[in-house]
């Protein structure tokens, strides 16, 4: 049994009646999920005990048996995301008690290549470079020459009876092409521009109801995901997603502990409001420490620095997180 455990047991303890430890890693108390015997108040019969490396929850008198995990999530659903967040850390970082199995990616690159009918760019020397330069995949993302006709007509295809998205397709331009996938169904797509002085980003999506969302089909749900504000910047995080400028409630599509990762601009009032949003809706983020002055990820990486790392040593929640946060916005 690992600190982690120990420490979460200790915090749940005082809602568990007649609870006591019996003795190393084994601690009995009444169920909660039974109730235990109603006649006798001093039975009980529930247990935590480790197994292996982790720990497990078992009643002997109503047989519920499960992790420590899922028996937080019974008695308080908060501070088992919590719980899930440090474990989740524990064993990215080299801990030995809690083992987090690699995502399942079912991305089939045949599929996704069919349904793009555009070149990668890797086999297009200027967005090749373009994302070289910036450290990213080039056989991750796809080129249009002319990104408005690319959209129309691949919503055309999708049998959609709606105008096309762009009324004219004059003045044109080359764009990256950033996919969004939902159950490995190109559902909409991002524009980059490699032309100077022209809109960086333009998102369309192929149906009404589909999420605006980079990465859906690539993560874990059952571990913390990090919500990063560009798909770009997603890139250089395990298991994360990004909005694609949208502000959405990712519970919707089953992610239960979501942890916020927004730019590291402490002058920009609409970033400086979507902390504070996800701070009272009782969600994770990460502030940025002091000595850090790029101002987003991808910018960080081109730096030098660990992003991985950094991000997973300054997550924060509830009062932590408005400290923290309010000293952040004064630098």
């Amino acid at each position: 049994m690992d600190l982690v455990d120990s420490k979460y047991i200790g915090l749940v303890s005082s809602r568990l009646s007649k609870f006591k430890r019996v003795k190393a890693n084994l601690y009995n108390f009444r169920c909660p999920i039974c109730g235990d015997s109603q006649k006798h108040k001093n039975k009980a019969r529930g247990y935590i005990y480790p197994i292996k490396a982790n720990s497990n929850f078992r009643c002997h008198n109503c047989g519920a048996s499960m992790s420590f995990s899922n028996f937080l999530k019974e008695i308080d659903p908060v501070l088992q995301k919590q719980y899930a967040m440090e474990k989740f850390k524990e064993g990215f970082s080299g801990g030995r008690n809690f083992v987090v199995e690699e995502p399942t990616f079912n991305f089939e690159a045949p599929t996704f290549t069919a349904k793009v009918p555009l070149p990668l760019c890797s086999e297009v020397r200027s967005a090749k470079r373009y994302l070289e330069d910036r450290k990213l995949d080039p056989t991750k993302f796809y080129y249009a020459e002319k990104f408005k006709e690319f959209v129309n007509s691949y919503k055309q295809s999708c049998g959609s009876d709606d105008e096309p998205p762009f009324e004219s397709t004059q003045r044109d331009e080359e764009r990256i092409i950033i996919p969004l996938y939902y159950k490995k169904k190109l559902v909409g797509v991002q524009g980059r521009s490699l032309v100077p002085n022209s809109v960086k980003y333009i998102t369309t999506l192929f149906y009404d109801d589909a999420p605006k969302i980079y990465g859906l089909d690539n993560i874990r749900r059952d571990a913390p995901v990090f919500i990063t504000e560009g798909p770009f910047d997603s890139t250089f995080i395990r298991n994360s997603i990004a909005m694609c400028g949208a502000d959405a409630d990712v519970s919707r599509w089953d992610i239960n502990c979501p942890i916020y990762v927004y730019d590291n601009e402490p002058r920009s009032p609409e970033i400086c409001r979507r902390i504070q949003t996800a701070i009272a809706a009782k969600h994770s983020v990460v502030i940025w420490p002091n000595n850090l002055h790029e101002k987003d990820i991808n910018d960080m990486v081109l730096a030098g620095h660990d992003v991985q790392s950094v991000v997973e040593s300054n997550i924060y929640s509830g009062l932590k997180a408005t400290l923290q946060f309010n000293t952040w916005k004064r630098i």
